[in-house]
């Protein structure tokens, strides 16, 4: 049986508490006991480099900050949302349901602080998934909605009334002016999705694309949960084409830097260079031998095998260079191995 969170946490503990970890959870005797079992069996992970942390939250579990001039970012620190003031009312760059109310709480603050409205008027969508524009309908049916063609259909296709899909949308490119702020919008391609864009702001030396770098973080499974594994490896070149200073990338707590991208880069480099090194040196016999007529108990033997010495190198070289690489490093392998298999056709045969 599940433990189940006792009512009477407020929320808001319980998401301090599991950002504290263990150490928080052993301080709060509000937490529920384990019915008598056992402590779990947790793994330890190398020490998150301070380097890939990110300032403190406030009381209500935020944190607004001036990127420049008249843009500003929000973190809760695992998620990131953006937004502009302008003379033509609020631009806000995604809507994250974990940041939820506390986007328009930022917007509150930063309004009052410095004399300016703190209406939404705009939202822009990075990409169609909730996570990162689940909080879009807390701004209301009258806000202009904002993203590529491809992310309208698929908010259509997903009918959550959480995520709104957008009225104005574009194809490849629009650039925006809105109360004297340029933005300009682009698809390059799928890359963690199909419809994932970029958002750059010359006038901040600031570009936003999501789900693609985390930056002084390893990416989260499988490549950010990433579609289109080829289109993921290309867009940071693509980002850094562009002339910016500041990087908003969707997640974690801190913002990004080039090198912060090039950084990735190499990462995922290195574990493409892994996987072609390792992976023809994997003999699949044993596991096939082992496993007989269940044949996926086989492939998923062959195929960890591979995995775990592509991974190997790669997490000794990166632990404590990004946080959670020892964490996350063979999910990513895997997919990378199975895109250089099967997008690119590395490795395979065609039976004599």
């Amino acid at each position: 049986m599940t433990a189940k969170l006792d009512p009477n946490v407020p929320r808001r503990t319980f998401l301090k508490l599991a950002g504290l970890g263990a150490a928080g959870a052993a301080l709060n005797p509000t937490l529920p006991a384990w019915n008598g079992r056992k402590a779990l069996d947790l793994p330890d992970y190398a020490p998150v480099p301070q380097s890939a942390l990110g300032p403190a939250l406030n009381a209500q579990g935020y944190y607004v900050g001036r990127v420049q001039k008249n843009l500003y970012w929000v973190t809760d620190a695992t998620y990131q949302s953006a937004f502009l003031t302008t003379t033509d009312g609020v631009v806000v760059l995604d809507a994250p349901p974990t940041i939820g109310h506390n986007i328009q709480r930022a917007i509150d603050e930063i309004a009052a602080a410095n004399g300016v409205s703190n209406t939404v008027k705009y939202l822009i969508y990075t990409h169609h998934h909730a996570d990162h524009g689940g909080a879009s309908s807390l701004f209301g049916k009258n806000v202009v909605r904002i993203g590529h063609e491809e992310t309208r259909r698929l908010l259509i296709r997903d009918n959550d009334p959480a995520r709104p899909a957008p009225e104005e949308v574009f194809q490849d490119r629009r650039t925006l002016d809105i109360g004297g702020t340029r933005i300009e919008l682009a698809w390059q391609g799928s890359n963690h999705s199909p419809d994932n864009i970029y958002i750059h702001l010359p006038d901040h030396d600031t570009l936003m694309l999501v789900d693609i770098v985390n930056s002084g973080w390893a990416p989260v499974y499988i490549c950010n949960l990433t579609e289109d594994v080829v289109g993921y490896m290309a867009a940071p070149e693509k980002a850094l084409a562009y002339p910016w200073k500041h990087f908003i990338g969707g997640h974690l707590g801190r913002l990004g830097t080039r090198d912060d991208v090039m950084l990735h880069q190499r990462y995922m480099a290195d574990i493409a260079d892994s996987v072609r090194k390792t992976l023809p040196t994997i003999d699949p016999t044993p596991y096939f031998q082992k496993y007989g007529e269940n044949a996926w108990a086989g492939v998923r033997g062959y195929l960890d095998a591979c995995t775990d010495a592509a991974a190997a190198p790669v997490i000794e070289k990166y632990t404590g260079v990004l946080a959670a690489a020892d964490v996350f490093t063979a999910s990513t392998t895997f997919w990378v191995m199975e895109s250089l298999r099967l997008d690119l056709g590395f490795a395979s045969w065609v039976h004599p």
